[in-house]
């Protein structure tokens, strides 16, 4: 984490005006891209370069205007569906999907061998020769596996654009990022033109930034020359050789932050700006993603914020402020995208190295809202869900002091939420169990205010979790 950022514990809660301006849709999601490279097990900035990429090859084909603004979101947005298949992609290889997810996505499927060598050495990545023996007979038993995960990935990229009121070119070219120029990809295995060039492009432009990034420039050329014809479209393949040359815009890819380089891109007339509303519904959509890494945390990131939105107003808050704490719930988990579903979905006690990286997420969290100038005001309670007044909260051990009002319910919501709702290994309790089990820290882990606004929530017949 960059060390000139503020901590939580020295920044202050930025106050929220509602619709006091519009906001730059771009910015938005090009700080928010960095939560997609989190679960993609991608270093942040891995999309962003992508979209360097491919906005770059659009204007020099070139491509009509709407085209290329379609493009720019699914640039953007192209992995907006990958935490759906998490889950699945950890249970079938028997390890941590964000270490399998980054190896699998560059190899060459089209050469069976050495994708059958690669899906072996990612079997049970880390553990003993009969345990990657068992995981790789299980995959192997497992036909159309791919095509499953990518569909799944795919369908649910496609739909979060459409939500969010893109145009078709979007939600296409998110659809398509894994089909093949050959036929051989997936979900639809598309041949040739058939294939939207957005997706095309978006393909080539993923590729091509992490082999640059990974083995360097003309390391990445050469891959592409080798998958010309099979993987990518030979035009675009051709086109993107003469920038071998061109040392200083790869030394500008290489920017730490390239954020305000992708934000700039936006094609100067259909430009997109989004206001209260807007932010609303990226806040719900990533809310969604987010929920759909674990199947162990449906609609969690919902019922969070309505119960602290509650809360709040329980406790005395005003309508900004409650609105900053349905935010603040929408987002707090933003980081666990950045934790592996091995440890998330783990049924058992964590070993230490395991807790170690559950107590990190609120560390993404912070880092990825204070990208946004829009979520400053937020950021703050948003990340200090797990702390506690007494410090034995994670993953800073702040004191009451530091926290304020907001993070106090942020708290006491995310608690409640964990300990009444369903999950498919247990029931959850009773509002008047949880109620009993959070009164046992009253005062001194847990905020007693904070406690009785939930208290008069519940009395109100408002601790339910929302509905589907």
């Amino acid at each position: 984490m960059p060390a000139s950022r503020p901590t939580p514990r020295s920044a202050p809660a930025v106050p929220y005006a509602p619709g006091e301006a519009q906001l730059s849709l771009s910015e938005v999601l090009t700080a928010l891209s960095h939560a997609l490279d989190l679960t993609e097990g991608q270093p942040f900035g891995h999309t962003v370069r992508t979209c360097l990429i491919g906005m770059r090859l659009a204007e020099e084909l070139p491509m009509p205007l709407a085209d290329r603004s379609a493009l720019y979101y699914a640039l953007l947005l192209k992995d907006a569906g990958c935490s759906s298949n998490a889950a699945r992609m950890t249970a079938l290889f028997g390890a941590d999907d964000r270490a399998v997810k980054p190896r699998m996505k560059i190899v060459d499927w089209h050469r069976r061998f050495g994708l059958a060598v690669e899906t072996f050495r990612c079997a049970s990545l880390g553990g003993s020769l009969p345990a990657k023996l068992r995981q790789f007979a299980a995959i192997a038993r497992s036909p159309g596996v791919t095509r499953d995960l990518i569909q799944i990935r795919c369908d649910r990229g496609a739909e979060i654009a459409r939500r969010l009121g893109f145009p078709e070119g979007t939600a296409a070219a998110i659809h398509g990022l894994d089909e093949h120029w050959n036929g051989g990809g997936y979900p639809a295995g598309l041949r040739g033109h058939d294939i939207p060039l957005g997706a095309r492009i978006a393909n080539l432009a993923q590729t091509l930034e992490t082999f640059a990034r990974t083995h360097g420039p003309d390391h990445a050329l050469r891959v592409l020359r080798a998958r010309r014809g099979t993987w990518f479209d030979p035009r675009l393949v051709d086109h993107v050789q003469a920038w071998r040359r061109d040392a200083k815009w790869w030394a500008a890819l290489r920017d730490p932050d390239a954020d305000a380089a992708a934000a700039a891109l936006e094609p100067d007339d259909r430009r997109r700006t989004v206001d209260d509303t807007g932010l609303d519904d990226i806040a719900r959509a990533f809310a969604e993603i987010i929920d759909a890494k674990s199947p162990y945390t449906y609609r969690h990131s919902t019922n969070v914020a309505h119960f602290a939105e509650r809360i709040g107003a329980a406790a005395g808050m005003d309508a900004v402020a409650c609105k900053r704490l349905w935010r603040a719930g929408m987002l707090h988990d933003v980081g666990k995208l950045g934790v592996s579903n091995s440890i998330l979905d783990k049924q058992g006690p964590l070993t230490d190295d395991e807790r170690r990286a559950v107590n990190e997420h609120p560390r993404f969290t912070w880092e990825i809202l204070t990208r946004v100038r829009a979520f400053a005001d937020f950021a703050r309670p948003a990340a200090l869900h797990h702390e506690k007044l007494d410090g034995s909260g994670y993953p800073w051990g702040l004191t009451g002091d530091a926290l304020d009002q907001s993070a106090r319910v942020m708290v006491v919501a995310d608690i409640y939420e964990a300990l009444t709702a369903d999950r498919p290994y247990r029931a959850g309790m009773t509002p008047a169990q949880a109620l009993a089990l959070l009164a046992k820290d009253r005062g001194t882990k847990i905020c007693a205010l904070a406690l009785d606004a939930l208290d008069a929530v519940v009395t109100d017949g408002e601790g339910h979790a929302q509905a589907a």
